[in-house]
Order: structure tokens, then sequence, then C-alpha cells
């Protein structure tokens, strides 16, 4: 009996060593390698897959006027996940509401129920000081802060400084003062660490954004940007009304569509984080190139994302949102912008690369920048300091808008504005990496 309860010992001794020791190398002494958890790759939510593909960047022989002239680079595309829309005013109300809790909570409530305070938690989560306490937004879901509670003491006494105060009010309505909006952020920015790998004076730190921005679009574009125009009820109502809830933002300037890419991705890093998966997803502006790639579809030398060489299809319809004519703007089915589902979408199911509304790329903008970026995934990109003079500050925008001619909407072509002005005619859409071999490559 007691032979039999030592053998028992040493067999559980030997699968509790087992249990505790990393499979680096398999019985015969072999390197096997550590071993993750498989990995499927999934189409985030809104988004399609683009696949990888090579194409003729620039004018192209259609492009008449600028064929013989024009600076085309053939160039490879990895694939990637882009927005099959615009971002529309509601994605982008979630991010400004996520600011405005955050703010109120942490500077005006400071109530304890709001918040968790985990063993191990992660950077992904809102951090409160310099100790481990996070918003606990699941509670905030459930309890919303702007809403009195039956049975409980409400929040207005505590959140009244966020509204305007004295002269700034109106009607003495409760209207939330947007200058406190602001998302602070940092992040790594890998061509800086790249730039600065043999330089001894560098540290990590060099390479790390920080910054404060102000995310509450610029609602007054609408009157800034066109002179002597009665556009007072785009300014008072296309952000906040429910009737442009599925149209593009617009009023956003480059600064605050960068900001939104990195919520975004500390967003799903926070979900992800939460159900430990090991999946990874950066969401960020599309480079240049990667737009006019999914901007053409698939298609090989055409002009626009639905072919050409027109833009009306045979039965005379326009197939974009912009300035037919001498201005005829209401030809095409929409005067200002229109819902973000509007006219047919491309070969790859994206909606709207042409018309509607300009957009964000990632790139800076060089006039000769074909003539010295990679033919492989090529972008060139600059962090403009403050200092800096405009002309380093100057983003490439895509597509064409609401109010440009039919030039603008070709595929090739390419203009810019400056990183902090916001335009009534600019919005974006986010890309998001693909990890691993494309899809249709897979077995």
């Amino acid at each position: 009996m007691k032979l039999y309860h030592y053998v028992i010992f040493i067999l559980a001794g030997g699968i509790l060593a087992g249990c505790g020791q990393s499979k680096l190398s398999n019985d015969r002494g072999e390197v096997v390698g550590v071993r993750q958890r498989s990995f499927r790759p999934t189409v985030p939510y809104g988004m399609v897959y683009i696949p990888p593909g090579s194409f003729l960047m620039g004018p192209v022989d259609e492009d008449i006027t600028f064929s013989q002239i024009g600076d085309n680079k053939q160039v490879t595309i990895p694939p990637f996940f882009m927005d099959q829309t615009e971002l529309s005013n509601s994605k982008y109300h979630a991010f400004v509401n996520w600011v405005r809790d955050s703010i109120a909570i942490t500077n005006y409530l400071k109530d304890d129920k709001y918040y968790i305070h985990p063993k191990g938690s992660t950077s992904t989560t809102q951090k409160v000081g310099s100790g481990a306490k996070y918003i606990n937004w699941d509670y905030v879901a459930k309890y919303p802060i702007w809403h009195d509670r039956k049975g409980q003491p409400g929040n207005a006494s505590k959140l009244n400084n966020m509204y305007y105060q004295g002269d700034d009010r109106v009607f003495d309505r409760n209207e939330i003062d947007v200058k406190q909006l602001k998302y602070v952020y940092a992040d790594m920015i890998l061509r800086e660490a790249s730039n600065n790998q043999f330089d001894k004076t560098k540290k990590r730190s060099d390479a790390i954004l920080r910054d404060t921005i102000p995310v509450y679009p610029d609602t007054l574009v609408w009157l800034s940007n066109f002179t002597y125009a009665a556009n007072e009820p785009m300014a008072q109502g296309y952000f906040s009304h429910a009737a442009y809830q599925d149209y593009p933002v617009v009023g956003v300037n480059w600064k605050q569509a960068r900001a939104f890419t990195i919520w975004r991705t500390r967003l799903y890093d926070a979900y992800a984080d939460s159900r430990h998966l090991s999946q990874q997803r950066t969401y960020s502006l599309p480079t240049e190139a990667q737009f006019e790639y999914a901007a053409r579809g698939g298609r090989i030398g055409t002009m626009y994302p639905w072919g050409g060489p027109y833009p009306k299809n045979a039965k005379g319809c326009l197939l974009a949102n912009f300035k037919p004519g001498r201005g005829n703007y209401s030809d095409d089915g929409g005067i200002y912008t229109v819902n973000v589902h509007s006219y047919f979408p491309n070969d790859y199911g994206l909606y709207n690369m042409a018309g509607n509304v300009a957009e964000w790329t990632s790139s800076a903008y060089d006039a000769a920048a074909s003539t010295f970026v990679s033919d492989l995934s090529p972008t060139f990109s600059y962090e403009a300091k403050k200092t800096d003079p405009n002309v380093l500050k100057r983003k490439v925008v895509r597509g064409g808008s609401f109010k440009d001619v039919g030039w603008f909407l070709q595929n090739s072509t390419r203009t810019y504005e400056f990183q902090d002005t916001s335009k009534a005619y600019i919005g974006f859409r986010c890309v998001a990496t693909f990890d691993g071999q494309s899809i249709s490559s897979r077995h």
C-alpha cells in the first residue's frame, strides 16, 4: 500500500513539474518555439478588406491633360482594412462623448463608485492620477452621469462648471463648454524612433508624441469657408441634430482626425485586454497611396472609382456628390453633404471615395513625393513642430468634395490643406492594420 502511494506521488510530481515549465524544446532537445494562441483575422466593424496588389499611382492614360507630364509610379500595397464609408457624425460623437464623460468624472464628480481598482490593470484604460484607479465604463453605461437616478442624489450641481457660465449662456440653457473637451494622449512615432536609432544623444522619449487636442468640431466652418452664404442652419445643427447623424463629420482638422484614430485603437485594445485576446489592431489615417489604391477598386487605368471616363452613367445620372457644371449643386441629389451610404460603392465596396467630402490622409504633402518615396507601401510622412513653417504642415487631401468640380474627383488628383485648419468639406475615414498573409492566399 505504501508503494502504491509512493508511485502516485512521483507521477503527480512529474505532472506538476511539466505544467510549470515553458515548452521551449521537445524531448530530444530540439528547439520547437514558444507557441501562442491561434490567430484568425476578422474584419473590423464597418470596414472592408482591401486585398494586396500593385497599381500605377498617379495620372493614367485616360487623363489626357497630365498623362504626358505627370509622375506615374508602379507601387505595391500590402493588404489592409478600410472604413466602408466616411466617418459619420454619429461615430465621431462617440469620441466626443467619451472625452466629455472622462473629464466630468475625473475633474468634477470625483465619485469613487465610477471607478474600479483592479489588481493588474493595463494602460489602455482611462487612468486617474498616479494610482491604479480606472473609470468603470460598464457602470457609466448603466448609470449615465448626465441623468439623475431615482433615490440617489443627482450630479447636476457637481457638473455645473462644465457648462457655459455668465454672459456666455443663452436663455439660461445648460450647454457644454466645448473648449473643455480635450483629449490627452501619447503615441510612439516609429519613423522618428528609426531615425534616432543610432543617435546616442536621443532617448526613447524623444520618439514619443505627447499632445492635447480639442476634440469638438469647428461648426463655424459652414460660415467661415463660404463668403456671404446663409449657412447658419448648417452651423447650428449639422453636428448636433439627429437628422445628420449618418452624414460625414466635417470641421475636423488633421490633428483631430489623428487623435480619433489613436482613441479608436485604445478603445479596441481595452476590449481585447479585457478578454485576454492576443489580437492587436492599429487604426490610422490612410496613406495617400492606400487611398488611391482603394479608390480604384482594383480597376486599371481608370479616372474615377466607378471607372469612367465620365461622372455620369448611361442613363445620365451623376455618380457622386460634387459641383456639376457652373454650380448646379442639386443636380446630383445633394446640395451640401449627403448620407455616407449614398451612391453606388466601388468594386471594393467603398462608398464616396470621390465626392461628398474630401478626406485627410496620413501623408505629408510634397509636390515631388513620387520621385523619392518607396515603391513598396509608399508614403511621405513628417511630424511638423509648432515652430516649423507652414510649408511643412501640409497634409495630402484626396477624393474631392460636394463643393469641388469634377477634376478633384479623379483617383489620381492630389491636393493639400494645412494640418491645423478645419473645413466644411473635409472629413476622413480610417484604415486598420492587417496582420499576417492576405486572406486570398490562406489555405
